[in-house]
């Protein structure tokens, strides 16, 4: 699974291949012009441009050793008093060079003929033309005109333009209209000078704007962070706050307007697979740009990384087939009615590709951090700048596996002395098959369960031991900060 990179500007299109000049009675070259042009069921499956996650992470963040996504065209016999001439030397577009007609052959005009019976007899008919057409055009007019007087007209013309006409508040234009103006196009540059631009929205009237951690990561040490919105405002902006981890992150305005208005969040526990999305982002930089789709899955375990060679992210995701791109990341995943349901972060993609940039593009699989999880480590952020984990105090496995997450036996604490995991009996070797009514298959697949928790929760974890299944209540410790 891979987390979708920060956009990149598009590159200008292809130039069009030049038209041929048309000549009378020529015949047509035969041939054709060229043709134009964050994993499934446990993660990390295929990690993409970020690279590939650490082995060994722990349940709560850390490694198991304490360090842890033509047409043809035919010819009618040629007038042997009119040759054409012979086919230019020059190559032909995109022929390599043969030296035959084709696109970009460029065309001779013919010697004209000498007589001059031919020129008058060729203005004469030119003359006639005109007249006749002067005669259609007024007696066309004419008809017309009666016509509307005693029938009306047959043609049915619109009372007002597009721009004109009320868009109800259910439509996709309508949501959209009134999301884009709280949503910003975040540009992002290191101290070194290298950048990326991503997506983020209004979360409050201080000029909070909630995005992903990969989306500002490059810039949180003294690098250069700004906002634009769809309005054409651009304002400087610093980090609040972020979270590696869930790949949330804050930043605040500078100067804030008065009238921001922030985004209504709404209830991501009660989404349902077939509702509708609508995605607002900037992909390859294309700002306030609008797709939509359904939501495809939930829960769906996935596990990125921010190409930092730091830990990887894990979520349990809102998979949705919203068209997302890199440059999408940060931006919302909002429901019919306009609430915001997700962070857009991560998409599967199939390899390399995107305008020839060597990104890859969208494949209908894209996968959103639940809003009810970002909301809560957004406000963290806001309050201590620092993010807050939710733990059992275990070390599992990250090895793809399908049975079950497994506490491991490597390092000098796997299970956290005095931590959740022992005071309820868990052991090394022990393997977790549920948390709660989730089912359980994979290391990562738990971490992104348990970090959908807050601290203190109380959590059911299902365990094998020996071939026997047993079942005990913990309640999540905390963690503060990335490290």
């Amino acid at each position: 699974m891979s987390t979708e990179n920060e956009g990149t500007a598009v590159p200008p299109a292809p130039s069009a291949p030049p038209v041929p000049v048309d000549a009378p009675a020529a015949p047509a070259p035969q041939g054709q012009p060229p043709q134009g042009q964050a994993p499934q069921g446990h993660a990390p499956q295929g990690p993409g441009p970020y690279g590939q996650d650490a082995p060994g992470q722990s349940a709560h963040g850390q490694g198991a050793s304490g360090d842890a996504a033509q047409h043809g065209v035919s010819s009618s016999a040629p007038d042997p008093s009119w040759p054409p001439p012979p086919p230019p030397a020059s190559p032909s577009y995109g022929d390599g060079g043969s030296g035959s007609g084709g696109w970009g052959s460029s065309y001779q005009q013919p010697a004209p003929k000498s007589g001059r019976g031919r020129g008058g007899l060729v203005a004469a008919i030119l003359v006639a033309a005109l007249a006749a057409g002067g005669l259609g055009g007024g007696l066309g007019y004419t008809l017309a005109k009666n016509n509307d007087e005693n029938t009306g007209s047959t043609t049915v013309s619109a009372s007002t333009s597009g721009g004109d006409v009320k868009r109800d508040p259910g439509t996709v234009a309508g949501t959209a209209a009134k999301a884009l103006p709280s949503t910003v196009t975040i540009e992002a540059e290191s101290n070194s000078g290298e950048g990326g631009t991503g997506t983020g929205f209004v979360f409050d009237k201080q000029g909070h704007i909630v995005t992903n951690n990969h989306v500002v990561a490059g810039a949180v040490d003294g690098g250069k962070l700004t906002a634009t919105f769809p309005s054409g405002k651009k304002y400087d902006a610093e980090v609040v706050g972020h979270a590696q981890g869930y790949d949330v992150a804050v930043i605040k305005l500078k100067n804030a307007p008065d009238d921001l208005k922030p985004l209504t969040l709404g209830d991501s526990d009660k989404v349902a697979v077939g509702d509708a999305t609508i995605a607002i982002g900037a992909p390859f930089g294309l700002s306030d740009t609008v797709t939509t789709g359904i939501i495809s899955a939930k829960n769906r375990p996935v596990a990125s990384s921010d190409g930092t060679g730091s830990q990887a992210s894990y979520m349990s995701a809102l998979q949705t087939d919203a068209s997302i791109n890199p440059g999408n990341s940060g931006g919302p995943l909002l429901d019919a009615q306009g609430n915001v349901i997700g962070i857009n972060s991560a998409i599967q993609s199939t390899g390399n590709g995107g305008f020839g940039t060597g990104q890859s593009g969208s494949i209908g699989l894209g996968f959103a951090i639940p809003i009810n999880q970002a909301e809560y480590v957004a406000q963290e952020l806001i309050k201590t700048g620092k993010p807050v984990y939710a733990k059992i105090g275990a070390s599992v496995s990250l090895d793809d596996s399908s049975s079950g997450a497994q506490i491991t036996d490597q390092g000098t604490t796997p299970v956290e002395p005095g931590g959740p995991a022992a005071k309820a009996g868990l052991k090394p070797g022990d393997v977790i098959t549920k948390l709660d009514d989730r089912v359980i298959d994979s290391g990562p697949t738990l971490i992104g369960e348990i970090w959908t928790h807050k601290p203190g929760d109380k959590v059911t974890i299902t365990y094998e031991r020996g071939g026997k299944e047993h079942t005990v209540d913990l309640t999540l410790g905390s963690r503060v900060g990335d490290n």
